[in-house]
């Protein structure tokens, strides 16, 4: 999600308790709360865990990794683990990119997230090796806890000349470039072949410009990517020499139809109960769709090939189709959802989700982002399918 999109930021909670310590992080100062202990669900999990108050970039995802028990947000300039009690265990630092959303991977305990160095035109997956984020800002270019991956097939699309006049228009929706209106990538998720072959893969979403001029901007784009082979592609971060190790091509890509969104998928999610996919989105602005926060694909339709629609040319791909519950509107043949999501999205793959809050405090003349992650409980009624799930259900 990007730190320049004009969206509302939800009204964050904050704990009673303030701390008086003051932590420095690579953007300067940032103020560390000590949060309230949190009640536990009837899961095991806590109904609440916070992610702290930082001199950074709003909120743009979280992870959790259930089984040593951390919880990971990405503040777009900054990473912090914590503990599920919400206590800060390490942070990293020193990204002058973009970081959006994350996501875990159980199977090689790690975390992944979308980082973006537009300017420079280069886009990566940002690996976190969470074992080793053992303390307060740790540096993301001299310490060893992170690896990149490039990813050609997003820069391809990015830089597309879509209108032949020799000139790349840059970071900017007001112009007909962009194959797809690509902005680059935000959404990640783990979870199966979206052909329905079966095996995980890495999901990626693009951003997508908002821009109401144009009719081939109108699907979210996914690229999967199998991940098993990548340690050959994984480069240390040196942004003064960004590199571009990484796979030639995804190994699949895919066009989801929900209408122009305002930056595309926000953040991604695989919901192992129900099979679903979840894309939480910025509201797009063209009168033709509902222009809902929130789009689930059905898991249980594989992808076929039909045409992405609105296209300069006649173009087939690999189309995946939305689940037709939740809101529904007649004339585009849309449906969805009104929730939150967009600021961190995590199924626990039992019914219940941590979604994500975002917030502002001030404190001696300081503006701090904040976060926190939120358990709900997937109720599937409209508009908001999500319900808040406290110690008592």
């Amino acid at each position: 999600m990007r730190s320049r999109a004009r969206a509302h930021v939800a009204t964050l909670f904050l704990s009673a308790v303030v701390a008086s310590a003051l932590l420095a992080t690579g953007g300067g100062a940032a103020h560390a709360r000590t949060p309230s202990p949190p009640s536990s669900s009837p899961g095991g999990l806590p109904a609440s865990v916070d992610g702290g108050a930082w001199a950074s970039g709003h909120l743009q995802g979280t992870a959790i990794d259930r089984r040593r028990g951390h919880m990971y947000f990405s503040f777009t300039n900054l990473l912090v683990k914590t503990d599920l009690a919400g206590r800060p265990i390490g942070s990293v630092t020193g990204l002058t990119g973009h970081l959006g959303d994350l996501d875990f991977n159980s199977a090689d305990g790690r975390v992944y997230g979308s980082l973006e160095y537009k300017a420079a035109q280069a886009f990566y997956m940002a690996i976190f090796d969470g074992s080793r984020i053992t303390r307060m800002n740790m540096d993301a270019r001299t310490t060893d806890v992170l690896s990149t991956v490039h990813l050609r097939e997003v820069v391809r699309d990015y830089t597309a000349d879509m209108n032949g006049d020799g000139v790349f228009d840059g970071d900017t929706g007001n112009t007909p470039d962009h194959r797809y209106g690509c902005s680059g990538i935000d959404g990640v998720a783990f979870g199966p072949d979206l052909n329905g072959r079966g095996g995980g893969r890495l999901t990626v979403a693009y951003g997508v410009y908002s821009n109401t001029a144009r009719t081939d901007n109108d699907h979210q784009v996914l690229l999967q990517y199998d991940v098993r082979d990548w340690r050959k592609y994984e480069r240390p971060l040196s942004e003064d020499a960004l590199h571009t190790s990484g796979p030639a091509s995804p190994g699949g890509k895919f066009f989801a139809y929900t209408g122009n969104t305002t930056y595309g998928v926000q953040n991604l999610d695989y919901d192992g109960d129900s099979g679903n996919w979840l894309m939480a989105v910025y509201k797009g602005r063209k009168a033709a769709f509902p222009n809902y926060g929130l789009y689930v694909l059905d898991g249980s339709k594989p992808a076929r090939r039909g045409e992405v629609k609105g296209q300069p040319s006649p173009e087939s791909g690999r189309i995946v189709f939305l689940l037709r519950r939740g809101l529904h509107h007649e004339p585009s043949g849309v449906y969805g959802y009104e929730s939150g999501g967009q600021y961190g999205l995590v199924s626990l793959d039992d019914g219940r989700y941590y979604v994500a809050e975002a917030g502002t405090v001030e404190s001696g003349g300081i503006t701090s982002q904040t976060g926190r992650a939120v358990l709900h409980r997937w109720t599937g009624a409209v508009p908001n399918p999500f319900a808040v799930r406290g110690p008592g259900g």
